[in-house]
């Protein structure tokens, strides 16, 4: 079943990566800017086509909330997380045009205390909140033997999803561009939430909870990716999803 569900995925993206990575070549080195709003498309259209493969689900919970869930095949997990931290490196170091973008940073105890406590500012309350609704009605409970496999999806996928928008495209933002730090933080966040108008509202129906959760965690990260970089980024966005994903 997970190597089913593995190249169902591989199948159900091919067309559309052919055509992005078609552009990407008639388009060249001429517009940087322009390659990384492909790669973005990239990540979109394969993180989107997840979901209707049950790689992954969302849903509404009471009071306008959202609750997230991912399939407990640990295989599946570890796959999907190694694949996207693979590809998070090839995005960074592969593209020559490209390279220097990525600001990496050090994850020294200053930027992982802060990484944790920009994680704290969004998931706290959304998690006092979801804590008198009873499980079946935001998601169900979560197996605790899956969490290890889980870290690795949501760090490794994570890692991919900051390296294209707080690497490549918050770096282009502000080196190319030229844009203050606040614009360009403000921006990523806008772009990032940008990125999920279609799982918001075609591929669910979701709407403005999905649109309002990842704008501040896109802000959030963003901000701690102009501190520290995108290693720190990574563990706030990490550490979000997977105590949303965890049930608890």
């Amino acid at each position: 079943m997970t190597s089913t569900v593995l190249l169902d995925l591989s199948l159900r993206v091919l067309p559309g990566v052919i055509v992005l990575g078609a552009a990407s070549v008639v388009v060249g080195r001429s517009s940087p800017l322009l390659r990384i709003v492909l790669l973005v498309l990239g990540f979109v259209l394969v993180r989107d086509a997840m979901t209707p493969l049950g790689l992954w689900s969302l849903g509404p919970a009471p009071h306008g909330l959202l609750w997230l869930r991912f399939p407990p095949d640990p295989v599946v997990l570890t796959a999907v997380g190694t694949a996207g931290a693979v590809a998070a490196l090839a995005a960074a170091y592969g593209p020559r045009d490209l390279r220097g973008l990525v600001v990496w940073g050090r994850l020294g105890p200053r930027a992982l205390l802060t990484a944790l406590g920009a994680a704290a500012l969004l998931v706290v309350p959304l998690l006092a909140a979801l804590r008198p609704v009873p499980p079946e009605l935001r998601g169900g409970a979560v197996a605790v033997t899956s969490l290890p496999a889980l870290a690795v999806l949501v760090f490794g996928g994570n890692l991919l999803e900051e390296v294209l928008f707080r690497g490549l495209l918050q770096g282009h933002l502000t080196g190319p561009l030229g844009l203050g730090a606040v614009r360009a933080v403000l921006a990523s966040g806008l772009l990032f939430a940008a990125g999920h108008v279609f799982l918001a509202t075609t591929v669910t129906d979701l709407g403005w909870p999905v649109l309002a959760f990842t704008l501040a965690e896109g802000v959030l990260c963003a901000a701690v990716r102009h501190r520290h970089g995108v290693l720190a980024s990574t563990v706030t966005h990490g550490t979000v999803i997977l105590a949303l994903a965890s049930g608890l």
